[in-house]
């Protein structure tokens, strides 16, 4: 457990420093550590909003909050998130929506990591349909598996140069607390709370230590660029291995 306590906490450290809450990786570590299938949604969403909680505040009191930015897109997540989060899924299914998610994360930030620190471009919002579309389908994959789905708004936003790198963190933060919160709802609604999970406390306290420590290091040490081109590495890496468990390789 301790061992997975640290690697949790290192995932929240990384993923908080570019306004991430860490659910995909986390999904991949607990199904990889062989954690009852049942709970590893819950425990993953709850770990996303001990995270992001701190994100979020920090990016709407610096004054990065743009509404007409980020709630289209929770028009079109939050019922999905929450509907996902209530559907019985095969446990093979999962895990290959896992890897698929992983793989397709890590490779989006590697591609659009110089943009999350491009202060020249120029930015425009998307239509309102595009945005309500775009929202409901990563709602419905965040509720069915267990993620914030903001690992996939991010990038999105900055290729449709939607918004300054600190409005779109900050819509991607906000973005995984209410979707995080909605399917976790759907989740509970659908098995109920679980005694098991309160065995699973040390990884609460190391994400919200990991990401306090995030949210300090994007705040003053590091480039957000090389951040998020390091925590897409860090996907990629995850990806490979749960890769290797759904195609029976190891």
């Amino acid at each position: 457990m301790m061992l997975l306590a640290a690697l949790f906490g290192v995932i929240a450290l990384l993923y908080a420093s570019v306004g991430f809450g860490g659910g995909s990786s986390y999904l991949a570590l607990l199904v990889l550590w062989g954690v009852p299938f049942t709970i590893i949604p819950m425990l993953a969403l709850a770990c996303n909003i001990i995270v992001v909680s701190g994100n979020s505040l920090h990016y709407v009191r610096a004054g990065h909050f743009n509404k007409r930015l980020l709630i289209p897109y929770l028009i079109g997540s939050i019922p999905l998130s929450y509907l996902g989060g209530t559907l019985d899924i095969d446990q093979r299914i999962f895990e290959w929506l896992i890897f698929l998610a992983l793989l397709m994360a890590g490779l989006l930030l590697i591609w659009q990591h110089e943009e999350f620190n491009n202060p020249y471009a120029s930015y425009h919002l998307p239509s309102l349909p595009f945005a309500i579309a775009v929202g409901a389908a990563l709602g419905f994959l965040s509720g069915i598996i267990g993620i914030g789905g903001g690992i996939f708004l991010a990038p999105v936003l900055h290729l449709q140069r939607s918004g300054s790198p600190h409005q779109i963190a900050t819509a991607a933060s906000l973005f995984i607390l209410i979707n995080s919160t909605a399917g976790l709802l759907g989740h509970l609604q659908k098995i109920g709370f679980s005694e098991i999970l309160l065995a699973y406390w040390p990884l609460l306290l190391a994400v919200f230590a990991g990401g306090q420590i995030g949210n300090l290091l994007s705040i003053k040490f590091f480039p957000l660029k090389i951040l998020v081109l390091i925590t897409g590495l860090l996907v990629l890496l995850v990806s490979l291995r749960m890769g290797i468990k759904v195609t029976g390789l190891l």
